[in-house]
């Protein structure tokens, strides 16, 4: 079965960051500010306190489950900030085949393309959960990144570092197989890593939506998932929520 890989993020926009990256950590070196720069570790960014010193040009708003954010195609004119909830962004061909590219978590960035000159969303943003947002106009996000360096160099890192997960992405699509695949999405939709070492994905997902993301038919993402069950690396709880124990990585680990 042949499998649509749908990259976000065009090199053009790469070579954008990567060059106004360079620039801001030359004037960091010139002014030695203490921010957390792209090769330092440091306490997780609080957004949420940088982001409310924008004066204007900024709005909470609170989604529903499974409401639309925005449609592909709609004008790329703001850039959203993911507060609380769960949202996914999927993407839909000509021939009107759907497919998840990504879901998103709470402290995340989406919708950014519109500061690299994207007019239209290449991709749809549904709420998964009930969310709480900021919008940001573009005008006022650019405003912030071209005068607030210390800001600008963490929202860059930011942006690097998910490209970074793109890229995996794209290799687990080409050379693994789907019940890899199938594995790696459940180990990052459970934030694995954490000290926990089993967590709650979503009450709400589905194998549909799952096999939307690997690229496989469902009938295949329920045959993986009886076999990951009965091995105790996934379970469902009463209600119905997936929870994924740490040890399904020796599902991508073995050979």
């Amino acid at each position: 079965m042949k499998r649509a890989v749908f990259p976000l993020f065009g090199s053009a926009v790469v070579k954008g960051l990567l060059q106004h990256k360079k620039e801001v950590v030359m004037a960091l070196e010139k002014s030695q500010p203490k921010v957390v720069t792209a090769n330092q570790k440091g306490p997780p960014v609080d957004w949420e306190a940088l982001l409310a010193v924008i004066p204007r040009g900024k709005t909470i708003i609170e989604y529903g489950a499974n409401r639309t954010i925005y449609n592909q195609g709609d004008p790329a004119d703001a850039v959203f900030f993911l507060r609380r909830g769960k949202v996914k962004l999927t993407v839909t061909s000509k021939q009107g085949k759907e497919a998840i590219v990504a879901i998103l978590g709470p402290g995340e960035f989406f919708g950014d393309g519109c500061l690299a000159g994207q007019p239209l969303r290449v991709s749809a943003a549904v709420a998964t959960t009930d969310c709480s947002l900021a919008r940001i106009e573009k005008p006022q996000m650019a405003r912030m990144l071209h005068e607030q360096h210390d800001v600008s160099e963490l929202f860059v890192t930011h942006l690097l570092s998910r490209n970074i997960r793109y890229e995996e992405d794209l290799v687990d699509q080409l050379f693994n197989s789907s019940e890899k695949r199938l594995a790696r999405i459940l180990l990052l939709l459970a934030h694995f890593g954490k000290e926990s070492r089993v967590e709650t994905i979503l009450p709400s997902i589905n194998q549909e939506s799952l096999a939307q993301m690997v690229g496989t038919t469902r009938s295949r993402v329920s045959h993986f998932m009886n076999k990951f069950r009965e091995l105790g690396f996934v379970d469902y709880d009463g209600g119905g929520a997936l929870t994924v124990n740490s040890g399904l990585l020796s599902v991508i680990l073995r050979d």
